[in-house]
């Protein structure tokens, strides 16, 4: 398996493997709203806005790959607020179903860890549903719930080590 850096063009030649990953994310439970996830046409529409938050260097897409199925992704928003420059959101880990349960997800929220750590981001926060199997994910990969601990959306924070400066 590979972790790639995809970059916008990236993005655009593997929209419909990405929409396909999407799709069956939402058909296999990703969501807890549906309805809220774009279907058909506008999920290309929402790729094609994915690339170009890439091109304008606002967000990171990660994708793991093996012998050409695209298995999972992960995307890093980098927060554009001036005194919040150390902050990132950590958005749509997704796995395929088929390749659930190997341990892709932290195989990409660690990747994703290493890239915010690279760009100087030492704090990242992420949400994900809680009682899932992504909520342990996140949990054991060192993860502090923040927020309403009632919430049926769960809400974290990691404060990553920095490499020393040289």
């Amino acid at each position: 398996m590979k972790i790639l850096l995809l970059d916008a063009q990236a993005c655009a030649v593997m929209r419909v493997k990405l929409a396909d990953l999407l799709l069956d994310a939402v058909a296999h439970g990703a969501s807890p709203d549906p309805a809220a996830i774009p279907h058909g046409r506008h999920v290309q529409r929402y790729w094609e806005d994915v690339g170009a938050a890439i091109a304008a260097g606002t967000r990171v897409l990660l994708a793991a790959a093996h012998d050409g199925a695209l298995l999972g992704t992960v995307q890093l928003d980098l927060c554009q607020r001036p005194d919040d420059h150390h902050l990132a959101f950590v958005r749509a880990l997704t796995v395929h179903s088929r390749a659930r349960r190997r341990g892709i997800g932290g195989v990409l929220l660690r990747a994703v860890e290493a890239e915010a750590r690279a760009l100087g981001r030492g704090e990242l926060r992420l949400v994900a549903l809680a009682g899932t199997g992504a909520e342990t994910l996140i949990r054991d990969l060192g993860y502090a719930r923040a927020g309403d601990a009632s919430s049926a959306m769960a809400e974290y924070t990691k404060t990553l080590s920095m490499p020393e400066a040289a």
